[in-house]
């Protein structure tokens, strides 16, 4: 299984992944899960995958495939090229619709699940930064104002401190804490995540990844904020009062 996180704040987009893939307890991989492409000063695209393996890297590979094709000066429209970020996740919507109809039906009558979900997020000049996520069926959803954040994978675990910290007007360091500490939550609670992490940061008006930074077990960073939140949790259950019985 696999967790990814994307917030859209007024200040930017903030993209965190783990790269854990299992099938089964004795079938344990590492394949990253975050990509990116970009033009400096014209526009940044960040996208992020869960689901069926197969699904997702032919989606990522369609995406890159018409991106060379359009550098190499053919007529073809691609994630680099494209009007606007809406239809930047039309464009991987399409390409999930592909994948799905190609591969589903030999998938499922092997019992295996093709189910994908993509989070898309990033910037072209000229438009806002926004944030999608992508369904198996190739439809798609934005962020608002009340949803400003969007989860893949296992995310019931670190949900309640994005529900609890993050809204629009969060500054960026804020929601990278959050991001991380919902992240640990769920390294801690289910082991089908795990790391290393892959995080993005795009500033808002800046039309570039930022950040692009591999997030290894011995991260000494992502060490303290782990640490620092379970004895915050440790903490605050010793303050609440104690349940008294007859």
């Amino acid at each position: 299984m696999t967790y990814c996180v994307g917030l859209r704040l007024d200040a930017g987009l903030v993209m965190l992944s783990d790269t854990r893939t299992n099938a089964g307890l004795a079938n344990i991989s590492r394949f990253g899960k975050l990509f990116h492409w970009e033009r400096p000063g014209n526009r940044a695209i960040v996208a992020m995958t869960a689901g069926n393996l197969s699904i997702t890297q032919g989606v990522i590979t369609a995406l890159d495939t018409a991106c060379r094709r359009a550098s190499a000066g053919e007529d073809v429209e691609c994630l680099l090229n494209c009007e606007s970020m809406w239809r930047a996740a039309q464009l991987a919507s399409e390409a999930m619709s592909v994948q799905q109809k190609r591969y589903r039906d030999q998938l499922e009558a092997q019992g295996a699940g093709a189910d994908a979900m993509i989070i898309l997020g990033g910037q072209r000049e000229g438009g806002a930064h926004r944030l999608f996520l992508l369904y198996s069926a190739g439809n798609f959803i934005e962020t608002t104002p009340d949803t400003p954040f969007f989860q893949i994978g296992e995310h019931k675990y670190g949900k309640p401190i994005l529900d609890r910290v993050i809204e629009p007007a969060t500054p960026l360091p804020v929601a990278l804490k959050a991001a991380f500490v919902s992240m640990d939550s769920t390294l801690r609670s289910n082991l089908s995540v795990g790391m290393p992490l892959d995080l993005a940061v795009i500033h808002a008006g800046e039309m570039k990844v930022s950040t692009r930074r591999r997030i290894e077990a011995d991260d000494e960073e992502f060490s303290q904020i782990s640490n620092a939140w379970s004895e915050a949790l440790r903490q605050g259950f010793s303050s609440v009062p104690e349940v008294t019985t007859a």
